[in-house]
């Protein structure tokens, strides 16, 4: 569970110093079999007009549907398939309120309620945490595929340990290191990241064994959808991803400058409530949860946008069906 109160900890710091969206627990790969700890989506551009249209996710397979904003079409003509996921995507797609709907001669057809701002985030900073360098798992690996693809214009390695010359060896050249402390929350930056080729061509390392290594090529069309699906995500998905406990002994931490942290005094530190909570735990205290409103602490906190106006558009003559 330190990892948890570590992660959470840096996020905090990141909300705070700089500007952007910050969000954990991504899938940064076009295989599914990575996901970065941490990231932080920088604002494009176009941020607000991105930030008008819906505080949650818009899902990959509107975006890149053939529904327009101008012209009402039959939604599985607007799909490359029908499927149930086509389905999913065009029912979220309305209910985020980047689709509408009609329906005529029953069948369903929808519109885009407004275009898609394609230059809304800018750099995409991976960050993977490993606060015990004496127990770095398969971090080295997890590294050298974060490089090769260069999905994230950055990579970041975050810990706690005290980071030797031999630990640097161990990490790939491109990725910068951070030393940050969660009590403290604060940061020494050991070494600086360099700049990735996330416009290129990128290598995905699928499985790698002593006699032979897997990949697969990655297009830089693939790899702008990748880096736009997994903005929306961090976008919808934030950080604070976690509900308070029913317990006394669990308060709202705002130590260290940090914000909404789940923090047990009987334990003495910040604890992951879905996994260290409950009456299985001997320091249980029952009681009412902290009362905290997760997404006002966002809005207040970032430039993500709680309640906004929204981007639906009525036109003459888009009000018709056609």
């Amino acid at each position: 569970m330190r990892e948890f109160g570590f992660e959470v900890a840096l996020c905090a710091w990141l909300e705070r110093e700089r500007e952007g969206v910050v969000s954990r627990q991504l899938g940064a790969s076009s295989r599914g079999k990575r996901v970065i700890d941490v990231a932080r989506v920088e604002p494009g551009p176009d941020f607000s007009a991105r930030a008008a249209i819906s505080p949650r996710s818009i899902p990959d397979r509107a975006i890149t549907s053939d529904v327009g904003v101008g012209r009402w079409r039959y939604w599985k003509e607007a799909f490359e398939t029908d499927s149930e996921w086509a389905k999913e995507a065009c029912e979220e797609a309305i209910e985020v309120g980047f689709f509408e709907r009609a329906r005529r001669g029953g069948r369903e057809y929808v519109r885009r309620a407004t275009r898609y701002p394609d230059a809304w985030f800018g750099q995409v900073v991976g960050i993977e945490n490993k606060p015990d360098l004496g127990t770095p798992g398969d971090l080295e690996r997890q590294l050298r595929t974060d490089v090769s693809l260069a999905l994230f214009d950055e990579v970041v390695l975050a810990t706690e340990s005290y980071v030797t010359r031999a630990h640097l060896n161990r990490v790939p050249r491109e990725v910068g290191v951070w030393r940050f402390d969660p009590k403290a929350g604060t940061r020494k930056v050991i070494r600086e990241p360099t700049s990735l080729d996330s416009a290129g061509w990128g290598i995905e390392v699928l499985n790698r064994d002593p006699a032979r290594t897997d990949v697969a090529v990655v297009s830089s069309a693939e790899k702008a959808r990748l880096r736009r699906r997994l903005a929306e995500r961090a976008y919808g998905k934030g950080w604070r991803t976690y509900d308070f406990p029913g317990c006394g002994e669990v308060e709202v931490s705002e130590a260290a400058g940090t914000a909404s942290l789940p923090y047990c005094r009987w334990k003495g530190r910040t604890v992951r409530p879905a996994a260290e909570c409950g009456p299985t735990c001997p320091g249980h205290d029952p009681a009412d949860a902290p009362e905290i409103d997760r997404d006002a602490e966002r809005d207040r906190r970032t430039p993500w946008v709680r309640n906004p106006a929204g981007r639906a558009r009525r036109q003459a003559g888009l009000d018709r069906f056609e």
